[in-house]
């Protein structure tokens, strides 16, 4: 199951045992996505200790898509702020959903900014406020009880500024793993127990570059969509590869692909897309965005067996 940053609720715990800090520094840039994002630690700030699955992102640039300011310290909405959002936190234990909190992070629009809240959950009484515009490019990170050097990417932190980009770049965060092979990219998207992993594993055995197993980023240049991984485990290196192919998968006692269009593509591919409902601005980019991939990149269903058999039927009918 995923929550509503888009991670594996039975992997947060993972997550969070990779945060410990390395090294503490006042500034740095990660390189994720083929976005640039500045950290940078202001006056008040504490230092920042990125976790280990962030340090093969760290690049050499001081150029960003978005520069975050991260301060020590609390930041609440006004009385007169709009709620527009709130997200629960949600764990599956045993094959059940269980409520563990009603108020995970919640968004508010305040004078034309975007406030964040968020809560962490290995961390009680630690909180986190994101103040961003969709407009502009440089935001700011409260955050409260920080100690002396925080991650100012920790979980849930990250899905939300990594969504956020996304949105105001028109492009897509998705459920979904991909692998490159042979110069094809293949994306095989899913909600949690469709396949995904199964899938990355089987074309691993065959030598392919796994992208990502559970969770990528879509970008469009120029008509060319590419997909791209995101910090998930520790020493994550950055990866990417052309999508030539879209599939939506089932596990299937055989391997059979149907190619879907137009309306019925774009309802199938939107399902399990990371999205805010909660803009009506941002959800008719967000679908338009969806549409015009649809309308560039094959998109079809594949129920498939759980072994090598599929990636041989998939090559065979990849023309």
């Amino acid at each position: 199951m995923y929550n509503s940053v888009g991670y594996r609720e039975s992997s947060v715990g993972f997550y969070n045992m990779l945060k410990q800090p390395a090294i503490r520094m006042r500034d740095y840039t990660l390189n994720i996505a083929g976005y640039n994002i500045r950290l940078e630690s202001q006056e008040d700030g504490p230092d920042l200790s990125p976790s280990p699955r962030f340090m093969q992102s760290i690049v050499r640039a001081l150029d960003y898509d978005v520069l975050i300011r991260v301060h020590n310290g609390r930041l609440r909405p006004d009385e007169d702020a709009e709620r527009l959002f709130v997200a629960p936190y949600v764990v599956e234990v045993k094959g059940y959903k269980v409520t563990k909190s009603d108020n995970f992070w919640s968004v508010y629009k305040q004078n034309g900014d975007l406030l964040v809240i968020t809560n962490f959950p290995e961390a009680p009484g630690k909180k986190a406020t994101l103040k961003l515009s969709l407009a502009l490019r440089e935001w700011d990170l409260y955050i409260e009880n920080a100690g002396r050097s925080t991650d100012p990417m920790e979980y849930p932190l990250d899905g939300l500024i990594l969504y956020y980009l996304t949105a105001i770049n028109a492009d897509l965060m998705i459920h979904a793993s991909g692998v490159s092979y042979n110069g094809r990219g293949y994306l095989f998207s899913g909600i949690s127990g469709k396949g995904k992993t199964t899938m990355s594993l089987l074309w691993d055995n065959i030598g392919a570059q796994v992208i990502h197993d559970d969770r990528l980023i879509i970008r469009n240049t120029d008509g060319l969509y590419r997909m791209y991984n995101t910090p998930v485990y520790r020493n994550d290196v950055p990866r990417s590869a052309p999508i030539d192919r879209i599939f939506l998968i089932s596990h299937g006692n055989g391997n059979e692909m149907i190619q879907i269009r137009e309306a019925s593509a774009v309802s199938m591919v939107v399902a399990n897309c990371i999205q805010h409902n909660y803009s009506p601005d941002m959800i008719a980019r967000f679908l338009g965005s969806v549409s015009m991939m649809c309308s560039k990149v094959p998109v079809s269903t594949l129920s498939f067996r759980p072994d090598r058999s599929v990636i041989e039927y998939i090559l065979r009918n990849d023309q």
